[in-house]
């Protein structure tokens, strides 16, 4: 049974992991990650998330390790406030109230007690760097309002803030000038930049910098492709600089490595540069990284790199320029055309990804599965140049086939229209394209909708266009001499008065076909393909369709233009009820005769759930989120749920997911998304916690083979085993437990000797001779005939004594006389 009141709205994906840069740990373990107002941790090794830090309110925007203490993360956010993490156990530690909204965040190790932040001033687009004095206090939140202003005047990006030689100097770019702040000093140097509109000055303006961590170098990235490397920048008169020149387009980000010997740059190209020891001849390259790198991070060991791109992806890559991990998130395309679908074999999210692909969504681990790749042709990253997009996509026949639709139209009459049926290969595990059809109505397809049930004798698929038709498309019996195959047909072409067709969908047993053309909706018989009836309401055109379930199969509902929700009964054809209702999304629960329906007011998104056959509604909640929602989907359970309320039964068999503008991903939970970690995380975690010292590299490996070696033997000779370190509850607590959450040593010393103390079934049986004859007396229940040939057995023995060496017989070979011994030999006298 689960508490009603523990229901809410929880963020389950979709965040942006590129949105800052990420943040190594000291051992290269783990990469920190902003994800909204998450703070994520995954493990550089197997690419899983091993913790999720909640606690801030709004977006976060900086995070950095705590520079004097290398476990903890200090992270900061729109909510102002500065928050510090113990990121191996996932505790907030402290809460620092700035009082001011943050932008960006940096922590120097010669700076103890403080942290730089980027804040607003009065104007909206007018950002200062200052320093936050972080006082100490034994209470958990503290007001930390002492700030003192460093810079002025700079952008608001972390990119454009570089902290340079163990924290001499800071360097900022906005635009077209450099300042350099000396902190010894306390004086500001300025570089400017051409900003002519000549060839020569066309691409100067700044757009992130980099400080060398040994020398007084600082470089800069523009928006021509150019790196800038200045020095002698002490002086405004004496300055210089040298240009290097590879990329196309504006730099995105530099960085140096740890030890300054190359710089490393990434752009549009989907290419990391690494320029070694600052010299253009001295180049190395990682092409084909997929998307625009848009972040480059180095560990604090020097080991990895990391690069964030625009599709929501983080590159681990090992000091040699090989990628060895890839942190997928969900895929922000620019618009989602298809809509959100559940892969019905894998019950993964599916929607649009990269250009011209779809991608495959874990709601489970929160990672990307796979992508399929619908135009198959090559991306060109041109702004000017007009893309084929993916435009309409169904799942039909239980995951066995899926239809998409590609269109480009560059003018008004130059559409080019494509579909594609794929089919499901058991054998590659994957789908393989099987029918194109070029061109399958004159105009933009509308919608598309394959007839999903059981009794059905062949597939069926319906597409609408705005050119007027409707069209039914059978798949067929296309073998021939040479090989056996299938494919698909067009059956059947409707149209109404020659209005635009805008929805379609079926009935649940697939014996109705509703259409809408415009504002009037048409039902159709599957098998004769006959107009039954029709409805008009005349409020507007219909934006969605979608039929009842279950018991409540005999209605259909329509959402129009002018926000009118109407439900029809097909019985009587006639209107049942309608409502004043400015909804969004609407989408019918596959497993209850329950619909969700979001709506958009001044304020933000509200969800209604209702059953067609009663106007009441089960659940209201006003404003779910602040955002327009674009798209929603219901996904069955593989265990139900047990609410008992009725304002929460509609979340029993299914959960609801929702797509907001920004294309975050919510849904109605009971768990948070740390709850969510699967236990073999938060172990993977614990284990790799532990400290590797150099006594383990001398000795460890050695005595665990000893271990291993003398586990063998005993097992060989049946020995009974001391229990293992590893399995005493006590044992494992105490050592995996943090040492300032344990408790006293004197209340753990008692139980930490008992359970090293042997228990009495752990004696070995040389100790207890006497209870083992007991045992044996007890087991064996001999016959005479037995006894007469044990007693021939030891008269043997005994002429052998005068002759040979004894023969002891050993302790396996005693067991298998035992077995004989019990075996029953009655069946013989039958013979």
């Amino acid at each position: 049974m689960v508490a009603e009141e523990g229901v809410r709205v929880v963020r389950c994906g979709g965040s942006e992991l590129n949105f800052r840069r990420a943040v190594f740990s000291a051992d290269s373990k783990y990469i920190f990650c902003v994800s909204g107002d998450f703070i994520k941790i995954y493990s550089t090794a197997t690419e899983e998330c091993v913790h999720i830090l909640q606690g801030h309110r709004n977006l976060v925007t900086g995070i950095q390790l705590n520079p004097n203490n290398h476990l903890q993360l200090y992270s900061c956010s729109s909510d102002g406030t500065i928050k510090l993490w113990d990121y191996i156990d996932g505790i907030l530690i402290k809460t620092f109230r700035v009082g001011c909204e943050l932008h960006a965040l940096f922590t120097l190790s010669c700076a103890e007690d403080s942290v730089f932040v980027t804040t607003n001033k009065e104007k909206p687009d007018v950002f200062q760097l200052a320093s936050v004095k972080l006082p100490k206090s034994s209470s958990q939140e503290v007001e930390a309002k002492e700030l003192s202003f460093v810079l002025d005047y700079v952008n608001q990006s972390p990119k454009c803030i570089a902290f340079g030689n163990k924290g001499e100097y800071v360097a900022a770019v906005r635009d077209f000038y450099l300042s350099v702040y000396f902190f010894k000093k306390k004086t500001t140097t300025r570089f400017t930049l051409s900003s002519a509109r000549n060839k020569k000055h066309a691409r100067n303006n700044f757009t992130c910098v980099a400080c060398h961590p040994k020398e007084d170098c600082i470089a800069t990235g523009h928006k021509d492709g150019k790196i800038r490397l200045w020095r002698n920048f002490d002086d405004e008169k004496k300055y210089t600089y040298t240009c290097l020149h590879w990329h196309h387009d504006l730099v995105m980000d530099l960085a140096f490595s740890v030890t300054g010997s190359s710089l490393l740059s990434g752009g549009r190209e989907s290419v990391l540069v690494e320029w070694r020891e600052a010299a253009e001849k001295n180049k190395e390259f990682l092409p084909r990284l997929g998307a625009t790198i848009e972040h480059i991070s180095v560990s604090p060991a020097g080991d990895l790199f990391c690069t964030s791109h625009s599709d929501n992806k983080i590159t681990i890559i090992h000091r040699n320029l090989e990628a060895s991990a890839v942190i997928q998130g969900l895929v922000k395309d620019r618009s989602i055309f298809t809509g959100l679908m559940i892969d019905p074999r894998t019950k993964a999210l599916v929607l649009n990804g990269k250009p011209g692909h779809l991608q495959f969504y874990s709601l489970q681990s929160d990672k990307q599965l796979y992508n399929l790749d619908i135009i198959q042709q090559e991306y060109i990253s041109d702004s000017g140049l007009i893309q084929i997009e993916l435009t309409k996509a169904a799942f039909g026949c239980y995951g066995n086939w899926l239809a998409t639709v590609e269109q480009r139209q560059e003018k008004e009459a130059e559409l080019e229209l494509q579909m594609k049926l794929w089919m499901y290969n058991k054998k590659t595990q994957g789908f393989v394209l099987n029918t194109k059809v070029n061109m399958p109505h004159e105009d933009h397809i509308t919608a598309l909708c394959f007839c999903n049930t059981e009794k059905s004798e062949s597939s069926m698929l319906v597409t609408a266009s705005k050119d007027g038709h409707f069209k039914v498309w059978m798949l067929t019996d296309d073998s021939d001499i040479y090989k056996k195959a299938v494919g698909w047909t067009c059956d059947f072409v409707g149209s109404y008065h020659k209005y635009q067709a805008t929805n379609c969908c079926f009935s649940e047993d697939g014996s109705l076909l509703a259409v809408s053309f415009e504002e009037i909706v048409t039902i159709w018989d599957s098998e004769t393909w006959e107009l039954k009836c029709t409805f008009c309401q005349r409020a507007g055109k219909i934006r969605h369709l979608c039929f009842g379930r279950l018991t409540c199969s005999k209605y259909l509902l329509g959402v129009t233009e002018n926000g009118i929700l109407c439900c029809w009964n097909l019985l009587s054809c006639a209107l049942e009820w309608s409502t004043k209702l400015n909804v969004r999304v609407m989408e019918p629960d596959p497993n209850s005769e329950n619909i969700a329906a979001i709506t958009q007011s001044s304020v933000g998104s509200d969800v209604f759930v209702f059953k067609p056959s009663e106007p009441r509604p089960l659940y209201i909640q006003k404003n779910i989120c602040r955002e327009e929602v674009l798209w929603g989907v219901f996904v069955p359970r593989d265990v139900p749920e047990s609410f008992t309320s009725e304002a929460y039964q509609w979340l029993n068999r299914s959960q609801f997911y929702f797509l907001t503008k920004s294309q975050s991903l919510l849904t109605f939970s009971t768990q948070s998304p740390e709850e969510k970690l699967t236990p073999t995380s938060k172990q993977l975690l614990a284990e790799e916690s532990l400290p590797t010292t150099p006594f383990y590299f001398l000795l460890g490996k050695h005595r665990q083979q000893e271990q291993n070696d003398k586990l063998n033997e005993a097992l060989e000779n049946e020995l009974v085993q001391l229990p293992l370190t590893e399995n005493i509850p006590a044992i494992s607590e105490l050592l995996r437990t943090p040492a300032h959450v344990l408790p006293s040593a004197s209340f753990l010393c008692s139980m930490f000797v008992k359970s090293l103390l042997l228990s009495k079934e752990t004696k070995s049986a040389e100790e207890n001779p006497d209870d083992v004859d007991m045992e044996e007396e007890k087991e064996s229940d001999d016959s005479d005939e037995e006894n007469n040939f044990t007693e021939k057995i030891q008269d043997a023995n005994n002429t052998d004594l005068e002759e040979d060496i004894i023969h002891q017989l050993s302790k396996s070979e005693e067991k298998e006389l035992k077995k004989f011994r019990k075996v029953d030999y009655s069946w013989i006298a039958a013979l």
